[in-house]
């Protein structure tokens, strides 16, 4: 049986706590009026981020849409869903279980990301329950989880410039919207950047399998979408061409990121419920030991995705560019000198990861499956990569060095 995205928590992370409290910035406030500010994109973040985490990977990636000076986030919108909220096991299919419950959207990461960015950035929940069918508006779904919506609409419709819609777990959020407003979608909208499903077809994704219809939803839709699969058919850790996975042998990089950003990922990996969330990051001490969850393999599925959204190469900057051997795993000094740059930045002659958006039409079955085909001019694209391992080599250099440049711009410690 393949093994799942979220599969390796089984025997990595005990369960937590129920996190402490936090309540959403008002979406009328300053983050989410439209004002363009020249030289940065309009983001909305669509994320599966937890507190405490389900993916420790998600809240580390939030830091790179407060962080990326070429995005303007303009609204995070959590997408939980119910039956993660707490400890689950389907004995009737375990490939989906997660034992790391309970846990509720991520209001506790976004308000520490807030003040230490001096941001205001408004957030809310999504429903928490699957459609019931492609064409499903969820008005019926709770007031509470309706603030998402809400809030993504609302975003919308102040944006003065087309906004990016980012998807790191299922669709339903995005998918939602459309079916409430699919005319402002269609008018607001630069591109959604859905990140999810497997290329070749043959594996049901995390992310899929979180909420089907959703997704069938949005590949058949009149929006401009980009598809980044997570998964090949043989699974989320798999390395292929249209697909974004890949993997860093540890984390040992986080010692060198800025003190308040340190204790952001503490808090986050120790799944801590202190009160005081927010004084915790002005600390000058390590919140615990993070020796064990530091060390072993990181997995990745959203760099991808950050990189088209903000115009980004992943470049090398050296006098002279290393070969890339092709083999996976190797030792990482062979392959220094490579960082993530915008497309103008690179050094004439540079060499460069080869990596695009690549045009097509999309066919997808009601389960969730679904192939596609070139199609020159469409508004529809899937992500292609040249060579996963060599992609996976030169990151493996750029990213640390990536995370240890965001210490500068913050405006706490």
């Amino acid at each position: 049986m393949p093994q799942t995205r979220r599969s390796f928590l089984r025997s990595g992370f005990a369960a937590g706590a129920v996190c402490a409290g936090a309540v959403a910035a008002d979406s009328s406030g300053p983050s989410a009026t439209s004002k363009p500010n020249p030289g940065k994109r309009p983001v909305i973040d669509v994320t599966d981020l937890c507190h405490p985490h389900q993916d420790r990977g998600d809240n580390i990636d939030l830091i790179t849409a407060y962080a990326l000076p070429q995005v303007d986030l303009r609204a995070v919108i959590f997408d939980v869903t119910d039956r993660y909220r707490r400890p689950y096991h389907n004995p009737a299919d375990p490939s989906y279980d997660d034992p790391t419950g309970p846990r509720e959207p991520g209001f506790v990461p976004v308000e520490q990301l807030n003040y230490l960015f001096d941001r205001d950035v408004p957030c809310a929940p999504a429903p928490f329950t699957p459609m019931r069918g492609p064409e499903d508006t969820m008005t019926g779904a709770p007031r509470y989880q309706q603030r998402g919506i809400e809030l993504m609409l609302d975003t919308l419709r102040r944006a003065q410039a087309p906004v990016d819609i980012v998807s790191f777990g299922s669709a339903r959020p995005v998918a939602v919207a459309y079916n409430r407003a699919p005319d402002l979608l269609r008018e607001r909208v630069r591109r959604v950047h859905l990140c999810a499903g497997a290329a070749p077809a043959g594996y049901l994704e995390w992310n899929v399998q979180l909420d089907v219809h959703a997704f069938v939803r949005l590949l058949r839709a009149d929006l401009p979408l980009a598809v980044y699969p997570c998964a090949t058919d043989k699974g989320a850790f798999d390395l292929g061409p249209h697909n974004t996975y890949w993997s860093l042998p540890n984390l040992a990089f986080v010692r060198d990121m800025a003190p308040p950003l340190q204790r952001y990922i503490e808090y986050a990996f120790l799944r801590s419920n202190r009160h005081d969330f927010l004084t915790v990051l002005d600390s000058p001490d390590p919140l615990g030991d993070m020796t064990p969850h530091y060390a072993g393999t990181h997995h990745l599925w959203e760099t991808a995705v950050w990189t088209q959204v903000a115009g980004l190469r992943v470049a090398h900057v050296a006098a002279a560019s290393p070969p890339l051997t092709g083999e996976r795993g190797e030792d990482a000094a062979s392959t220094k000198g490579w960082r993530i740059l915008p497309k103008m930045g690179a050094p004439d002659g540079a060499l460069t990861v080869e990596e695009q958006l690549l045009p097509c039409r999309f066919e997808v079955r009601p389960d969730g499956q679904f192939r596609w085909e070139g199609l020159a001019d469409s508004q529809h694209a899937v992500y292609s990569r040249a060579n996963p391992t060599h992609y996976e080599q030169a990151l493996r250099d750029a990213l640390p060095a990536w995370y240890r440049g965001f210490s500068g711009l913050l405006a706490t410690g």
